[in-house]
């Protein structure tokens, strides 16, 4: 982990619909994966994430067809 304990994750509309993105701060968990990458998740632990190379990837398959595997991560103080 670099240090940075909460992440601001954008999460696009749907795809074809034009909707605005949507907006998830992810805050370290203390967990890792079994690679050693720490484990980040919602408030309500239900989206959880890990964070590699300033891009966000999901720990669970993102349900539809067309979800994005990579979000873009802003880290917060």
């Amino acid at each position: 982990m670099d240090g940075t304990w909460r992440y601001a994750v954008t999460l696009p509309g749907p795809p074809g619909g034009h909707g605005p993105p949507q907006v998830v701060i992810v805050h370290a968990t203390g967990e890792l994966t079994a690679a050693g990458a720490a484990v980040y998740a919602d408030g309500a632990g239900t989206f959880r994430v890990v964070i590699e190379g300033g891009a966000a990837r999901p720990l669970a398959a993102p349900p539809g067809p067309g979800r994005h595997i990579c979000l873009h991560v802003v880290p917060l103080p």
